[in-house]
């Protein structure tokens, strides 16, 4: 998937969201508890209802891992299933890894090579050499975590080092990278206020947008704020739209939730023009 492709799918489906595949038990439908597997169960009734109104779903590896095995196999079967039926959705592991040398590799090769994902989410902490193996896979793209949308962010993102952001730093050094134009960035949609300024170091670069919806971030903000000459954002919604119902219709509410930001995205689309 190149960046290209996916400007490409954007323009195409009038959308820039991303859905969140965060499959939790305890919360999906009861009756789906019946199947077999239960989490590719749920996870096939959203990408059917919704596929035409996204351009990329993110599963967070946590809500797979949490179940063992069977997790595992539920993401392995989601992640074959979009890739066979409908390869123009790019696909987002939201693992946050990072780890030195040859285990960034090995976590690469898991996520890109055998699960077949586009993209990962990676923590920028442990720098170069623990971002590097990931930027080395052609056409597959590395979302660095810049500024994230949890209140903890304020720890240490938002801390001065020489009287610049930290968040700041990650981004500018970054771009020093080998192969960094395979970089994309996270920034939260509670942070909306920042993306004047890291459109000024990164405003080329797509950024991966989390917490429109339950988290309470405007899409407008963000929009305006964030978006460039090729749009250069994928918003991501995950609670609002999987868990709009947990009746036999959740699969058809959740088309209605996603169809609702589809169309907000749509407008922001008509006002570049």
């Amino acid at each position: 998937m190149t960046t290209e492709h996916l400007i490409s799918e954007i323009h195409k489906k009038q959308s820039f969201l991303c859905i969140g595949l965060d499959t939790d038990l305890e919360k999906i439908p009861p009756h789906l508890l019946e199947e077999e597997d239960a989490i590719f169960a749920f996870n096939k009734a959203i990408i059917d209802a919704t596929h035409h109104l996204c351009v990329a779903y993110k599963p967070n590896t946590a809500f797979y891992e949490a179940y063992g095995i069977k997790g595992w196999k539920a993401l392995g079967k989601t992640i074959a299933y979009l890739n066979e039926n409908h390869p123009e959705i790019f696909t987002i592991a939201d693992a946050k890894r990072g780890d030195i040398g040859n285990t960034s590799t090995r976590y690469a090769k898991a996520f890109f090579e055998e699960f077949g994902f586009d993209s990962i989410t990676i923590a920028p902490y442990m720098g170069k050499d623990s971002v590097e193996p990931f930027l080395a896979f052609e056409n597959k793209h590395t979302i660095l975590l810049a500024l994230t949308s949890n209140e903890g962010a304020f720890d240490f993102q938002t801390q001065k080092v020489d009287g610049v952001p930290l968040y700041e730093k990650v981004l500018q050094t970054s771009l020093t990278y080998k192969n960094a134009d395979n970089l994309m960035y996270v920034v939260g949609a509670t942070k909306a206020s920042y993306l004047a300024e890291i459109r000024k170091i990164v405003p080329k670069s797509f950024l991966l947008v989390p917490g429109v919806g339950a988290q309470g971030g405007s899409l407008k903000e963000v929009c305006h704020f964030g978006m460039n000459q090729d749009i250069g954002l994928l918003v991501n919604s995950s609670r609002g739209i999987i868990y709009a119902s947990k009746n036999r219709d959740f699969a058809s509410q959740a088309a209605l939730n996603a169809e609702a930001l589809q169309r907000q995205m749509q407008e922001e689309l008509k006002s570049m023009d």
